[in-house]
């Protein structure tokens, strides 16, 4: 076979031979070592724990080792290592102190009973040096040759020796440990011991993945192959693969090892073949090499063969190439790689993939594999978990801060499926420690493990770094890698956004300002790559505790038996199934506004969403529609959330989701597609349908090709709602004719005027007063719409919690939507599902959960919030009871103010009046006064507002925004004192001078941060006292705080006379010029 790509031409002679022993090497399995040469080492090894680390100054490797054990295989798998205890030292802290502090956790910090709420807990823990030792036996046939030792994926460090002479050192986290036996091994049995360190030895960050006890856990041990090979003295030891999608060729880049210790001239012969067709290639190039004493490198460019395909996630079509050190036909000298015809590129703010527009659908793995604790090494594994992704429309893996072993790539290279590949670290490099150079060691040795894939598209550092010479030193990185050119690179996932990035993974366009038909624009506006979505999502469920029975292997969920106790503990377990599948289905609403957030967005070519299954560390994080083994948990189909996560999302921008049947629903419609090719000459329908599947209007846009890319309008929607049925829900669906593509949204239409008068017999009453006691007393019926309730309801918000709340419990967010009893006649004028959908997102906005804990336990609202389950209150936003000889129905959100603007609002006041003034108003359970009273009690005033205190000085406040200084003393939680941020920021420090109105004998202060979020938190402070506002000595007391929303509290030992104090604001939590602070109170003295 002849090519116009070839740099030598080869003899009539060299071809005939030459190709006879191609022909059969091609045929070979896709692995470059033939069974008669390589060794398998699995099996029973002896062992040995090194607790003190005294094994090599005690020459342990000249010894034989006591026990025994398994391998490949993890020691703490198999029993070895500490039990766990209250004082176990984690890789990776997140909450300890909590966990050890906090009363409800006090009975599992019993010996005997330690359950950890932050992570699945191992059975064993174990961090230090292990030794591995077993005799080996050397073939006859070996004499000679080259002997390696190949550890396909140790944790981490290891060391190895050869009858007691060291081989040498590898801390690799992300590729194969291979030894070099050299040559010299004779014939026989030999001794080989195996060190193994899994202590953070390099800085490479203790939340980094690839080491953390949040994930797959710091395990000690070697998975994977173990074995031994031989290779002829002269041999192929690296091929590299760099295809060129243009001219349908390839650059072959390979290094000779040559162990004879002569120089020599030799030629390299190389063969492709095409995984797809069975027939073998003939020899496309013969390379005369001259190789040195101990190398020698090759080049070459080849012409694929055949049609030539290129691979994508459409087509993943493959090549192998094979590369042959001489004519001889051993197979030993042949060596194996597998490439796809591949070209990733960045034009403008887009990707490209093989020239075609791309859009990046993905998600994270975060190293979580419950069953072992480290990662698969077989392809099935890999399989399993990218069929999943791609069930959901995705195409795409970002690997945080780890990268996995050779069958994930083998896997992906098969199905089609794209990788962003990280180096294992979340850390600070650039500050000259041995990280930096590490960086470099180990992104060569993963670039030349798995850059032939072509599945291996993204390239990164790690995750989210952090100091002061960053910068400078990942744009050097960057440079460097730009360099191989077989897939893009950037500094970092998340940041920083460097000139010298080909891409971005930035966390600024998510969340949901870009929500409701809304996009990222402004938040991209300034950058001039492609860029990707870092971390997209992190909205949580309620746990799926049918879960705990799938952990078999050695990590345990302890946490969700924490969470499982106490929901029980609280009567509400019967209602845990309920409560995953209604926080289930807002997770799923937000991650559809998110995503479609970003298809609407130019310039955005990728989201990686945290994520499509569960994170079980760092506090637990339920973020996943799958469960951390890759399957359903029962609330969203895969079909469904293909609707909206697919390479063509037909988008419609809805800025609202409620109406009035006095109004027009509009909408811009248009289409993000990534297919294979544009859809030539299609229609596109859209059709308004009612919750009992009829379709009330419909219409159609003009016949048209969709090319590839974002943004492509399709037309606008102009209906007028006057003549539809009203209150009712209704879905508009947006499809492309004739293919799958269909995508839908939630909208309501309810009566512009809704009967809203108050029946005779019905109070309407906001407040627990005299008149609404007096009605019930009488047997009468009240509608209660508390006017305010106290700071120990928690403020709801529509969105879920972010991530978790025992890692973030600062962020407003407290619940998980709202189980809606949809059935109850008090919403049958007020259309719902059970779940919390669009139209309660105006009504829960501000609105309280009320604490129920200390009514009857039978008593189970209407519209429950479901609470944080690291909490698990019983809350209620609407429930009924009775009350003496009277009914009562209580709405804790605010359906009293601007109804006018609030259609939501204005229509469930409506069926909440209609229920209440029917035959239908029957509560079951009694509650007492006494206990209404109390729940419906308000805060008991500060000390400040008892004494009358007021600000006589502040050097800052934010008055555009009403928050005042006068607000850190005013008793309410929900006001807050920040200084001024704009137009500009007034400096640190801050202080504010308070006249308590006369001495008074003070104990402590306490201060409350504010409560909505975490900016202008303070970080450090300090106090002082005086008599006179104008004269002030040191200070009595100076804090720390770390970020969170608790209250603060600074004694006084022993209590000090004073009547002004002076509060100075010297740091905020992020190191930001301004502050805030939601409340401040003292304790005094009688």
């Amino acid at each position: 076979m002849k090519t116009t790509m070839n740099r030598f031409r080869l003899s009539s002679r060299c071809q005939s031979v030459v190709g006879l022993a191609l022909l059969l090497v091609c045929a070979l399995p896709s692995v470059s070592r033939a069974a008669s040469e390589s060794i398998s080492l699995a099996g029973r090894w002896r062992f040995q724990l090194d607790r003190e680390d005294v094994g090599v100054t005690n020459r342990w490797f000249e010894r034989s080792l006591e026990r025994r054990i398994q391998l490949p295989g993890a020691l703490q798998n198999q029993g070895f290592g500490d039990d766990i205890m209250v004082d176990t030292k984690w890789t990776g802290e997140v909450g300890s102190d909590r966990w050890k502090r906090r009363p409800e956790y006090a009975k599992y910090r019993e010996p005997g009973n330690i359950k950890v709420p932050f992570f699945l807990q191992p059975e064993k823990h174990y961090v230090g040096a292990a030794w591995y030792q077993r005799d080996v036996e050397i073939p006859p046939a070996w004499l000679g040759k080259r002997i390696t030792l190949t550890l396909e994926r140790p944790h981490w460090e290891t060391r190895v020796w050869l009858d007691g002479s060291l081989l040498g050192t590898n801390n690799s986290l992300g590729t194969p440990h291979v030894y070099d036996l050299g040559t010299g091994a004779a014939p026989g049995k030999h001794t080989l011991t195996l060190r193994v360190d899994n202590r953070v030895l390099v800085e490479v960050g203790d939340w980094s993945h690839s080491v953390s006890d949040h994930t797959q856990g710091n395990w000690n041990g070697v998975v994977g192959r173990i074995e031994l090979s031989a290779a002829e003295l002269v041999s192929i030891e690296d091929l590299q693969v760099y295809p060129h999608v243009a001219t349908k060729s390839v650059t072959v880049k390979g290094r000779v090892a040559n162990t004879t210790g002569q120089t020599s001239t030799n030629n390299i012969a190389l063969c492709l073949l095409d995984r797809f067709d069975a027939r073998p290639r003939l020899p496309t190039t013969n390379v005369t090499v001259k190789w040195g004493a101990q190398s020698g490198t090759f080049e070459a460019e080849l012409a694929v063969p055949g049609a030539a395909a290129t691979w994508d996630e459409f087509n993943p079509r493959l090549y192998e190439l094979t590369a042959w050190t001489d004519v001889r036909l051993d197979r030993q000298n042949a060596k194996q790689v597998v490439f796809g015809l591949r070209e990733i590129a960045a034009r403008g703010r887009e990707f490209l993939i093989n020239g075609r527009p791309i859009f990046f659908r993905g998600t994270l793995e975060c190293c979580i594999f419950p069953k072992t604790g480290y990662p698969p090494t077989d392809v099935e594994s890999w399989q399993k978990v990218i069929r999943a992704c791609k069930a959901h429309g995705l195409n795409h893996i970002r690997f945080h801060s780890w990268c996995p072993p050779e069958a994930a790539f083998v896997a992906a290279d098969q199905l089609g499926f794209y990788y962003q590949v990280e180096c294992g670290v979340w850390t600070q490099p650039g500050n000259g420690k041995p990280i930096d150079q590490w960086l470099y060691d180990e992104s060569e040795r993963i670039v030349r493990a798995y850059g032939n894939h072509p599945s291996f598209v993204l390239l990164t550092h790690g995750n989210e770094p952090h100091g002061p010479k960053r910068e400078e030193y990942l744009a050097k990185w960057v440079e460097f890698w730009k360099r191989d050119g077989r897939f893009l690179v950037t500094s970092g996932s998340a940041y920083p956004q460097l000139p010298e990035n080909q891409y971005h993974v930035f966390h600024g366009p998510r969340g949901p300002h870009g929500w409701l038909g809304k996009d990222y624009r402004k938040d991209i506006e300034k950058l001039t790559v492609p860029v990707i979505v870092h971390e997209m999502g992190q909205w949580c469920v309620f746990p799926n505790f049918d879960e705990i029975r799938k952990y078999t292997g050695p990590l345990k969920p302890k946490n969700f038996e924490i969470f499982r106790d106490s929901l029980q503990e609280r009567g509400m377990l019967d209602q845990w199934r309920d409560f995953l599948r209604a926080s289930g289905r807002l997770q799923v609403l937000c991650y559809k506004e998110e995503i479609e957030a970003a298809m609407r967005t130019p310039g955005v070519g990728g989201v990686q969403l945290l994520d499509l299954h569960d994170f079980p560390g760092q506090g637990t994080a339920l973020v996943g529609v799958l469960d951390p083994f890759w399957e359903e948990k029962g609330y969203v189909k895969p079909e469904e959330f293909c609707r909206f996560c697919n390479t063509t999302v037909p988008l419609a921008r809805l800025l609202r989701r409620t109406w009035t049947t006095d109004e027009t629903l509009i909408a811009e419609v248009e289409v993000a597609h990534f297919g294979a090719a544009p859809l030539e000459n299609v229609a596109t329908e859209w059709k308004l349908v009612s919750g009992k599947g009829t379709v009330v209007a419909r219409g159609e846009f003009p016949v048209r090709t969709i090319p590839l890319g974002q943004g492509t309008s399709l037309g606008r929607i102009d209906l007028n709602l006057s003549k539809l049925a009203a209150p009712q829900a209704y879905k508009l669906v947006v499809a492309v004719k004739n293919t799958p593509f269909e995508n839908d949204w939630n909208v309501w239409v309810y009566p512009a005027k809704p009967d809203s008068t108050t029946a005779a017999d019905v109070l309407v009453a906001t407040a627990l007063d005299t008149a609404a006691l007096g009605r019930l007393d009488a047997g009468g019926k009240v509608l209660l719409l508390p006017a305010k309730l106290s700071s120990e309801h928690p403020r709801l918000r529509f969105e879920p919690i972010f991530w978790n709340r025992y890692m973030f419990n600062s962020q407003p967010q407290q619940t998980l939507g709202l189980l809606c009893n949809a059935k109850h006649p008090a919403l049958a004028q007020f259309p719902t599902e059970d779940f919390q959908d669009w139209q309660w997102r105006d009504i829960v906005t501000n609105a309280r959960g009320m604490a129920l804990d200390d009514l009857p336990g039978t008593l189970r609202p209407v519209v429950q919030p479901i609470d944080d389950w690291n909490s698990n209150r019983r809350l209620g936003l609407v429930f009924e009871c009775r009350v003496g000889p009277g009914k009562l129905l209580v709405c804790a959100a605010d359906l009293e103010k601007n109804l006018d603007q609030r259609a939501a609002a204005r229509q469930l006041r409506a069926s909440l009046l209609a229920y209440a003034a029917s035959s239908r108003f029957a509560p079951k359970v009694e509650v007492t006064k006494e206990a209404l009273a109390k729940m419906l009690a308000r805060n008991k005033p500060s000390r400040m507002v008892q004494l009358g205190a007021r600000v006589i000085e502040a050097d800052s406040e934010d008055r555009e925004h009403d928050h005042l200084a006068a607000h850190a003393i005013d008793g309410d939680a929900e006001t807050f004192w920040h200084t001024c941020w704009q137009p500009k920021n007034d400096p640190m420090p801050h202080h504010l001078i308070v006249d308590l109105g006369r001495e008074v004998s003070l104990k402590s202060f306490t201060c409350l941060p504010r409560q909505d979020q975490a900016n202008g938190r303070i970080a450090e402070c300090e106090f002082f006292l005086s008599n006179d506002p104008k004269v002030w000595a040191a200070p009595v007391a100076k804090a720390r705080w770390s970020n969170g929303g608790q209250l603060q509290t600074v004694e006084l030992k022993p209590p000090q006379k004073a009547r002004f104090v002076r509060v100075l604001v010297t740091a905020e939590i992020n190191r930001n010029p301004f502050a805030a602070l939601a409340e401040l109170d003292v304790l005094t003295e009688p």
